[in-house]
């Protein structure tokens, strides 16, 4: 070898060998365009291979499929406060994380005929008749595909409210704008590529679809842990499915039997008749759904954003990274801590609404079980307290609207359902749901043995009321 086979360090060997590098990563973020690009920087009387410095480049492959997550989480526009897209895909992927096995044959049947035992059993326990509904047997991901609409429905109040205050806070905190760009390694002050594509984006427009995609993952979040965790789809006490029908897990039926001195064709079997006593609930008295929902609703728009605490979670976040917003959001402390007035009383409704809901069907669910199942009494012991203590559904919603969804009051409303069956038999306890006028109140749950004392109090006065309305507008006529 001579002395003119050796390149000095930094020679056209090395620079050489920088600048197909760069040409590498640059064909990798952008296919076939590598060459044109390092034209267009010698053009402009820059050189590529200085550019590329002396350290390694990211690998262009991993780059480019990082870039294009991101790109995928902003560069929809959507047409709501929560990305529905994004929170679809997370929600399946959670729900797949701890496997998601095709059910059998023999699991499908087996819940599909609990299902339609459960309602004969129930035709002797209310005069509701069945919900008229399909009966489904579904995976945690079928769960996802038929229930994450309401849940994106559910919280989108709440996600336009805390997409005004990230766009304050971030934009606050970013003052010009949000920098979407990646520099170049060895690059010149401001030379940079846009790394999402998105740089004709007003700031706002932007930070509202990183509060989009960081609430859609949220959501999906939820979702998908719930997936894993339901029996049906009516666990959180509220109704998710567009119409009328019934459903069980059977994967999640099986898990919760393990360890348990009940054999799992009874669990199967008392869990179904809790979810046709819902679906019969909430298809025959329709004004339940629109207004649990609407209280729901109610509630979720009254919610402030304490400013302050928001803008402490999402501190260093980098707002091109909608994962890092989603872990800092999902610590809570983000809503006011000091509700309005008018929520706390939509609060106590609410409470109220899903206790009642909770009590009904706790009670009917136990008087169509006991004949049939020997363990009936400690599996309704086993889910009462699964519910009391917060289960994922409270902690879901929680996390997502500040509003815990836990029952409180449900052995009270319990006790009162069963009060109503034994002074008037099934006809009764059914009526409480005549009339959402007629609900009982938190009065009645503290006292459920004068309920019926107060409800045939209130049915003489507006009798009352009628006539002497009547004979008012016949003396006027």
């Amino acid at each position: 070898m001579t002395p003119d086979d050796v390149t000095p360090a930094g020679g056209p060997h090395d620079d050489a060998e920088r600048e197909r590098r760069l040409r590498e990563l640059l064909d990798g973020l952008f296919p076939g365009r590598g060459e044109e690009m390092l034209a267009q920087m010698r053009a402009q009387g820059l050189d590529p291979s200085a550019l590329a410095g002396s350290g390694p480049l990211p690998d262009p492959a991993q780059l480019q499929a990082a870039l294009a997550q991101v790109q995928r989480l902003l560069s929809t526009p959507g047409t709501g406060p929560v990305n529905t897209d994004v929170a679809h895909d997370l929600a399946r992927q959670v729900a797949l994380a701890d496997g998601d096995p095709s059910l059998t044959g023999g699991q499908s049947k087996a819940a599909t005929d609990a299902l339609r035992v459960a309602e004969l059993w129930l035709d002797a326990a209310t005069t509701l008749p069945p919900s008229g509904g399909p009966t489904h047997a579904w995976s945690r991901s079928e769960w996802v595909e038929a229930t994450l609409p309401a849940w994106n429905a559910l919280v989108a109040p709440v996600a336009a409210s805390m997409a005004d205050a990230l766009a304050t806070v971030l934009g606050d905190q970013l003052g010009d704008g949000v920098d979407v760009s990646v520099q170049l390694p060895g690059a010149p002050e401001g030379l940079a590529l846009d790394k999402l594509g998105l740089g004709g984006l007003e700031p706002a427009q932007l930070l509202r679809r990183l509060g989009a995609a960081a609430f859609g993952m949220q959501v999906g979040q939820a979702a998908g842990t719930l997936s894993r965790e339901v029996f049906g789809a009516t666990d959180v006490g509220l109704p998710l499915l567009p119409g009328p029908g019934t459903a069980l897990l059977p994967t999640n039926v099986t898990a919760f039997t393990e360890g348990l001195d009940a054999p799992e064709d009874e669990v199967r079997l008392f869990l179904a008749v809790r979810e046709a006593a819902h679906a019969r609930l909430f298809t025959h008295v329709p004004w339940v759904r629109a207004h649990l929902l609407g209280l729901v609703d109610q509630y979720a728009r009254g919610i402030t954003i304490d400013l302050e605490s928001l803008e402490e979670q999402v501190r260093g976040v980098d707002a091109a990274d909608p994962e890092q917003l989603r872990r800092a959001l999902s610590g809570g402390g983000v809503f006011g801590v000091q509700p309005t007035g008018e929520q706390t009383a939509t609060l106590l409704r609410l409470e109220t609404a899903l206790a009642l809901v909770e009590g009904w069907v706790d009670e009917v669910s136990a008087q169509a079980a006991l004949p049939h199942l020997p363990h009936a009494v400690p599996l309704r012991e086993m889910l009462r307290r699964r519910r009391a203590a917060g289960g994922p559904a409270e902690q879901t919603f929680s996390s997502l609207v500040g509003l815990e969804l836990r029952p409180r009051r449900s052995r009270d409303a319990a006790r009162l359902m069963a009060h109503v069956f034994t002074a008037g038999g099934t006809e009764a306890r059914d009526a409480v749901w005549d009339h959402p006028d007629l609900l009982p109140g938190p009065a009645d749950l503290d006292d459920p043995a004068g309920y019926l004392a107060r409800r045939e109090a209130q049915k003489l006065a507006d009798t009352e009321f009628d006539a002497a309305l009547a004979d008012f507008l016949r003396d006027e006529s």
